[in-house]
């Protein structure tokens, strides 16, 4: 694979980043930059933005409304943002359930469901795991029961992010306990609007709330809203898990973790040095960069074969590890850099409109949240572990 960009290439990065430039509100990239939560109109101005431009669904062909950008393209767009401090785009809708309603999808449920996704109609949030059905996803007991025109579904998720923000929830639902397992699952669109919906915060280590328990009690859902076939929802779920497995390794946000960690080690001083001249810091620093190139690169040989169609494989799984294991190490080097400023965990201080004074410099204030926060990585999308056992057994054949 030729990895040097085009002259067209070059032309498109310096498009993307004179958008930025013009149309990214400093508000909002200060508040990316700064460590600072972004709250449901943040992301829906920044939506709006890129929706106008017909950039929002970079995975997205054409004909649904996307911009038909390609692997490079897209990586292009993706290191530009994130060097821009652009909120990133929530993936539940875009990223998730997009192409599964394009691959799997009745006509009638891409002509009503895409540009309500596109327009910001609806914001989705993601019903997959549930309490003993997290990484081992199949053993879900989420209950759907067709009656009629309807199924009723009885049951909890957990771990939903952004939930408190949806109105709508694509659901893993068990449709029949016959053969295996993973037989009997069905994929269903459900409205956060019924009445027998409970969603109920999870406050996390870092103090944040932006995962949810959901609970259904008797919940009615339209026959109409089944994505697919009943009972063959699995193969739609591991659809949708291999592309969101590969947006998990993110390159894109590592490069600019990685380019925050070395303006930190040049003002940071050691032994009346700045940090970045330490030999042995300096080292770690080129290690985790060595590391991050060759998965920048795998990256782009598995959205190639995702842009030709083909569902990636295992090789998301490594992406998955790799990706995830490379942004915590760079968590753990920035908070290294910053030194004891690290410690003083001030969450007050990062709450939109705060005028809650930070110890130290600012760059050091969200140092200690998102390290915490980014622990989560290696488990969500199906735990680092687990994806060492399906490359084992899908590449070495264990």
């Amino acid at each position: 694979m030729d990895l040097s960009y085009t002259d067209e290439q070059n032309a498109f990065r310096a498009e993307v980043r004179a958008f930025l430039q013009e149309k990214l509100p400093e508000r909002l990239s200060d508040k990316v930059r700064l460590g600072h939560e972004l709250t449901k109109e943040d992301h829906e101005e920044w939506h709006a933005i890129l929706n106008e431009k017909g950039w929002l669904a970079g995975n997205w062909p054409k004909e649904h409304g996307g911009t038909g950008w390609d692997a490079v393209e897209r990586h292009i767009f993706e290191e530009e943002t994130t060097q821009a401090h652009a909120p990133r785009i929530v993936p539940f809708g875009i990223n998730m359930l997009g192409p599964v309603l394009q691959k799997f999808g009745s006509k009638e449920q891409n002509e009503y469901w895409l540009p309500r996704i596109l327009n910001g109609d609806d914001w989705w949030c993601q019903g997959y795991s549930e309490p003993g059905a997290g990484s081992d996803l199949a053993s879900l007991k989420t209950e759907a029961v067709r009656d009629g025109d309807h199924y009723i579904v009885n049951g909890q998720k957990t771990w939903t992010t952004l939930g408190q923000y949806a109105n709508m929830i694509f659901c893993l639902v068990r449709t029949s306990k016959n053969g295996k397992p993973q037989e009997g699952i069905s994929f269903l669109l459900i409205d956060m609007d019924d009445p027998g919906i409970e969603v109920r915060p999870i406050v996390l280590i870092d103090g944040g709330a932006e995962v949810n328990e959901v609970w259904f009690k008797d919940v009615k859902v339209p026959v109409e809203n089944l994505v697919g076939e009943e009972n063959k929802g699995w193969t739609y779920a591991k659809y949708l898990l291999t592309h969101e497995r590969t947006n998990i390794a993110g390159v894109g946000f590592a490069n600019a973790a990685l380019e925050n960690l070395k303006r930190i080690a040049r003002l940071e001083m050691s032994h009346g040095k700045p940090l970045i001249e330490d030999p042995l810091f300096a080292a770690k620093m080129a290690q985790v960069e060595i590391a991050l190139m060759a998965m920048a690169t795998t990256n782009l040989r598995v959205v190639s074969k995702a842009a030709e169609g083909q569902a990636p494989g295992a090789e998301s799984s490594m992406l998955k590890i790799k990706g995830t294991e490379i942004r915590q190490e760079i968590n753990a080097l920035t908070r290294e850099a910053v030194g004891p400023y690290a410690m003083p965990f001030v969450s007050e201080a990062l709450e939109p409109g705060s005028n809650t004074e930070p110890v130290g410099p600012d760059y050091a204030l969200p140092m200690t949240k998102t390290y915490f926060n980014n622990r989560k990585l290696s488990i969500y999308g199906g735990s680092n572990e687990v994806q060492k056992t399906i490359i084992s057994k899908a590449i070495l054949e264990l």
